[in-house]
């Protein structure tokens, strides 16, 4: 990871077809894809928060790096409601002055490196800050040990509607969804095993049945098929 974008980027990764299959999880992240096509150009896109899984045909992708940007870089980048991309694809052009969807693919984490944190520099020392505030709220949502939206607020000094409208503008998400897609992620994460009871308390549900009935609503089946692969008919994409 470059130094430069430690700050607004906290993974990049290659995106692959994984086989016959296709499954866009839930994500409470907002994140940035490159696709590479031809002459080694490519279309820079942004995907927003998504809610629910979808599954798709596989197919041969050409060379596609995500970078997922870390709570609140969104809104600090784009300058407007991360809300407006929830379960939606742009490209990036649509959100930024300038024709920025086309980089040469052997170059794009290089030109990132340069054009996000100089797009910082229109912000505010107040969009900054709800920014810093956004990305401490969300780790207590998401850490080992979670915190109650009351108690949150009290110890960040604001009042529980600011936090959650600074969680639907920076982050796309009330606090309670987004807790649910991330521990959703943790569960998917430790997957394969057939311990359900435990995974469900160490992921941070009630007990099992919990885990089941908000694993069912967010991806569509319950753990046990999607583990086994027993999908839901695949769309092509």
């Amino acid at each position: 990871m470059p130094e430069r974008l430690r700050w607004l980027v906290s993974e990049i990764t290659e995106v692959t077809s994984g086989g016959p299959s296709l499954v866009h999880l839930p994500d409470p992240d907002t994140c940035l894809v490159f696709r590479a096509r031809t002459a080694g150009r490519g279309d820079l896109l942004v995907v927003g928060p998504r809610t629910h899984a979808t599954y798709h045909l596989g197919k041969d992708l050409p060379v596609c790096l995500r970078f997922r940007l870390r709570p609140g870089a969104a809104r600090l980048l784009f300058g407007a409601p991360v809300s407006e991309l929830v379960d939606r694809i742009v490209p990036i052009g649509e959100l930024l002055d300038g024709d920025l969807a086309a980089y040469p693919g052997q170059d794009v984490v290089g030109r990132l490196e340069q054009a996000l944190p100089a797009m910082l520099a229109a912000r505010s020392t107040a969009d900054l800050e709800r920014a810093g505030l956004l990305r401490t709220a969300a780790g207590a949502l998401d850490g080992e040990r979670r915190e109650a939206l009351p108690a949150l607020a009290g110890r960040l000094a604001v009042s529980e509607r600011h936090l959650r409208d600074l969680f639907s503008d920076g982050i796309g998400l009330p606090p309670k969804r987004f807790q649910r897609i991330a521990r959703l992620r943790k569960v998917l994460a430790r997957g394969g095993t057939r311990h359900w009871a435990q995974l469900a308390v160490t992921a941070g549900y009630y007990d099992q049945s919990h885990m089941t009935a908000e694993f069912r609503t967010l991806m569509g089946i319950t753990p046990a098929a999607y583990f086994a692969g027993r999908l839901p008919a695949l769309r092509p994409c």
